[in-house]
């Protein structure tokens, strides 16, 4: 048995290299988005055991959506490439192209058990360059044909070894093929079809058996009662341990699927839906259109489902005459490599096995599948089509006056096929590319024109998006999924009553419910994601609430297992001031998925607005157990410690706001709360540097800045708060409490009265009954002499709060003094109004330093005496301004911020949060109407 040289190895390395080096520009596209980008079985914080529990694409074989495609070892190749480089697209293709090469130097290996070694070199070089492996090797997903294909290849050559010297059977590559059967199966499922090219490689092959020895052997048997002669029983023997090894395989994957076949609907695959003889025929038909794009690949599409091969539907189609021709070339072909024992009958029933067993799992003919028409699925029965044309060369090139011309046709082909290739990979740059060149080979799916939509809306071009979409409706006018496309774009577009009738277009297109029988089953699972679109959209009219939670019910009625009706009805329910209504929701929904981390999130919002913090943190804890890095979960847990005030909690609040600023580095809400856990604890320098940086990446972030001039206040260090407050009066001149706060500075820091009285009298005229900017204004009247002045504003003040003991108390120090000044003839206002010295002099009747409401108003406490000055107040301390929670939504943008209100405000800061809450139901619709 020939090996293969390093200098071949290399020829075919860079050959691979030669024709897919571009692949590492292109992007995650099509399939790539759900097992790539959507799948949580990548994150390292997923359990590894999920990779053998979910499907493909993540989800759990147990749910009836799955596709039950099941192929842990490929999503683990994906995890490694994760843990590498996360959703870096290079290095997934860099390890296709690598792992393609691979599968080309095993193929090598394999021709060269049937095929001289040109011939072999030659067929390894064309399934190198065919341009039918590029959505295999450029698209990620790809990946499962190649590992399983590596697999296959490898089982093959290790059976090819069970044959000793003296024809006794060796186990041990018996036993290390069965194990790599099963490793190509659970790469791809097609890989178990090895088993049956072992099979006809041992009795056609290494045996040398026929079919008409096999049949004379089989009657004389029969007829001479005679037992089988020793080499037939050995290869019984062998053939019995691989078919039982096979049997065993299948069984365990029934088992995995739980003897369920997927869900597919008649847009996937429109022929297994269809009456006979329709869906006979176009099975058929299929099979010589698989063989004219391995014959002749010019004209390649990312997708054929729906419309793009139209049904055969009578005997008198023309196209009949095409599975007429398939069918008599390869019972021709197969006629000649059965009958005869010649190394040329060898060659070429290898390649018919190569062709025809891996094929069979996607032909349709025995089980439907989702697909019409996938290239992917060709990659290994390519094999066997580039040993035919291998083998074909030889035969042509053996006649002299032909050789000359057969390498010539041999090296057209190649080059032909290379640049095929290399500019086929370009259309799998993006989604846009990809979609726009399949609609230049097929206009008549409709699958197709909503792709291109979506790479559309993807850029937010939604008038360029909308026009596929429609004309997705015209191209298929029953297409569902099309018609909630029109819907989603029209909303997105503020349309609302064109979106509304286009839902409801969709919603008339779904089957009717008939009694006794399973919905789920004659519908795809997300097309009933319309009945949450349609909810979604018309519960922002307050009025049609009852309306959308009677589109939730009905959905989950027809799908009890519908998880994502039970989530948006329980938004809705919350929205509705039904909070326990909306827990049960949750529950429900849990009790279908544990380990979704959204949904214990979701029902720790449901706790907060019951006003059980407790256990919404309990329900935080369980999300981030599920999920360490789930952004939300972080921040809003977090956010709960802080303001609980329970100093214990402070280390771990601490700790989650710093793991959420390393998932959103730009969040400056994350900076601010780090900020005011640090003003908590007194650790100034910290505070300081957090509340920077979160002004740093929003400019005029009210609270922030707002909470840094006062840290600077506390500090003393009222001068470095000054330029603080500036540019936050900038950004907000109505910020009331910065205007009292630069007040306070300006006249008992700066003895600026008249910059003071300023910024109280803009305080009085945006709100004349504002009892604190009233009450500082008497002060400056105070510090400027003009005592009648101060006296009046005071007896207004005392008017407008009479209940307030520092008004009447201050008012009470003015009047005294008053009478002090009068007694000893002074004058009780100065001649020009102007600014006090800073020095007080003590008369009696307690006529000295007035006491100053402080800072710290919320909790209705009075600050201590000012020893410099009557005080002007601030009324605020500690205003919090952090986002609300906030349930989990796409596309959600800058949070909600509340402050923690003062005296009078705490109620109304409650209301705030209340509403700033449930307006962030709105925002969930993205994520879980699975558009």
């Amino acid at each position: 048995m020939a090996v293969v040289s390093w200098k071949e190895v290399l020829l075919l390395s860079a050959l691979v290299v030669g024709c897919y080096w571009n692949t590492l520009w292109c992007g995650f596209v099509f399939d790539d988005v759900s097992a790539i980008l959507d799948n949580k079985d990548l994150r390292p914080a997923t359990p590894l055991r999920n990779l053998f529990l979910n499907d493909f694409w993540g989800t759990p074989m147990v749910e009836e959506r799955s596709h039950k495609s099941y192929r842990p070892l490929t999503v683990l190749t994906f995890r490694l490439n994760y843990l590498l480089s996360e959703l870096s697209a290079p290095s997934y293709h860099l390890l296709n192209v690598v792992l393609h090469a691979v599968v080309c130097v095993l193929f090598l290996r394999m021709c060269r058990t049937f095929l001289d070694k040109t011939s072999s070199l030659v067929a390894a070089l064309l399934f190198a360059v065919h341009p039918i492996h590029t959505e295999a090797v450029t698209g990620v997903v790809g990946r499962a044909e190649l590992l399983s294909s590596i697999f296959l290849l490898a089982a093959f050559l290790a059976y090819t070894r069970s044959t000793g010297r003296d024809h006794s059977i060796v186990w041990t590559p018996i036993g290390v093929t069965v194990v790599l059967v099963a490793a190509a199966t659970l790469c791809k499922e097609q890989g178990i079809t090895v088993v049956g090219i072992c099979c006809v490689h041992e009795v056609f092959i290494a045996q040398g058996f026929t079919l008409p020895m096999l049949v004379d052997t089989f009657l004389q048997v029969l007829r001479d009662k005679a037992c089988f002669p020793y080499t037939v029983l050995q290869t019984l023997l062998k053939l019995m341990v691989l078919v039982i090894s096979t049997l065993l395989l299948v069984i365990v994957r029934v088992q995995v699927i739980q003897s369920q076949l997927p869900v597919f609907t008649r847009f996937d695959n429109p022929a297994a839906v269809s009456p006979a003889p329709t869906k006979q025929l176009t099975f058929n038909y299929l099979l010589p259109v698989n063989a004219w794009l391995l014959l002749h690949p010019s004209e390649l599409c990312c997708d054929w489902t729906m419309g793009t091969i139209p049904l055969v539907e009578s005997f008198l189609d023309t196209r009949n005459l095409a599975t007429l021709a398939f069918y008599t070339l390869l019972g021709l072909l197969a006629y000649h490599s059965l009958r005869y024992g010649h190394s040329s009958a060898k060659t070429v029933i290898m390649a018919l096995s190569l062709i025809v067993l891996p094929f069979v799992p996607a032909s349709n003919l025995f089980f439907p599948v989702g697909f019409v028409v996938a290239e992917r699925v060709l990659y290994v029965p390519s094999m066997g089509f580039c040993v035919l044309v291998a083998h074909g060369f030889r035969v042509v090139s053996r006649k002299g006056h032909l050789k000359k011309m057969s390498w010539m046709v041999v090296g057209v082909l190649l080059a032909t096929h290379a640049v095929k290739t290399f500019n086929r990979n370009w259309d799998w740059e993006s989604e846009y590319t990809l979609f726009t060149s399949a609609l230049k080979v097929n206009k008549n799916n409709a699958k197709l024109w909503n792709n291109v939509g979506h790479a559309l809306e993807n850029q937010n071009n939604y008038e360029r998006a909308l026009r596929y979409f429609l004309q997705a409706t015209r191209v298929q006018p029953d297409d569902i999924g099309a018609h909630m496309n029109v819907g989603r774009t029209y909303k997105n577009l503020n349309m609302s009553k064109e979106a509304e009738d286009a839902y409801l277009v969709a919603k008339s297109l779904m089957p009717q419910v008939i009694p006794g029988r399973k919905y789920a089953t004659r519908v795809a699972p997300n097309h009933l994601n319309v009945y949450i679109n349609l909810a979604n959209l018309i519960r922002t009219n307050e009025s049609r609430l009852e309306e959308a939670d009677q589109l939730y019910r009905q959905a989950i009625s027809m799908r009890p297992d519908f998880k994502q009706a039970y989530i948006s009805r329980g938004e809705l329910l919350l929205k509705m001031n039904k909070p326990s209504e909306a827990r049960d929701a949750y529950l429900h929904a849990l009790e279908l998925d544990r380990t979704n981390p959204d949904l214990w999130y979701n029902l720790a919002i449901v706790n907060i607005e019951m006003k059980e913090p407790s256990e919404a943190l309990k329900n935080f804890d369980h999300a981030l157990e599920l999920n360490p890095r789930h952004k939300l979960a972080l921040f809003n847990s977090a956010l709960l410690m802080q303001e609980s005030g329970e100093p214990k909690f402070r280390p771990e609040a601490n700790r989650r706001f710093l793991m959420y600023v390393e998932e959103e580095p730009e969040d400056a809400n994350g900076y601010f709360n780090l900020g005011m856990l640090a003003m908590d604890a007194s650790e100034n320098a910290a505070a300081e540097r957090w509340m920077r940086r979160a002004i740093g990446l929003q400019a005029g972030f009210r609270s922030a800045l707002f909470n840094l001039a006062l840290l600077y206040s506390q500090s003393a260090r009222e001068l470095d708060a000054l330029p603080v407050l500036d540019e936050l009066l900038r950004h907000h001149p109505e910020h009331v409490k910065g205007l009292i706060l630069k007040g306070d500075i300006l006249m008992n820091h700066k003895k600026d009265t008249q910059g003071a009285k300023a910024c109280f009298q803009r305080i009085l005229r945006m709100d004349p009954t504002n009892v604190q900017g009233k009450h500082n204004l008497c002060v400056v009247y105070f510090e400027e002499r003009d005592l009648p002045r101060a006296e009046r504003c005071l007896e207004e003040t005392l008017a407008l709060a009479p209940h307030e003991e520092y008004v009447r108390r201050h008012l009470s120090i003015v009047r005294g003094k008053m009478a002090a000044m009068s007694a000893a003839g002074q004058p009780l206002s100065t001649a020009e109004g102007a600014t006090a010295p800073a020095q007080e002099e003590r008369g009696g009747g307690g006529a000295g330093r007035g006491e100053a409401v402080g800072v710290g108003e919320a909790d209705g406490k009075e600050e201590g005496k000012r020893s410099a000055a009557m005080g002007t107040s601030t009324g605020e301390k500690n205003a919090r301004k952090s986002p609300a929670p906030r349930l989990k939504g796409v596309g959600e943008g800058q949070s909600e911020q509340r402050t923690k209100g003062k005296s009078t405000e705490e109620i109304k800061d409650i209301e705030t949060k209340r509403a700033a809450a449930l307006k962030r139901l709105e925002e969930i619709e993205r994520i879980l109407s699975g558009d």
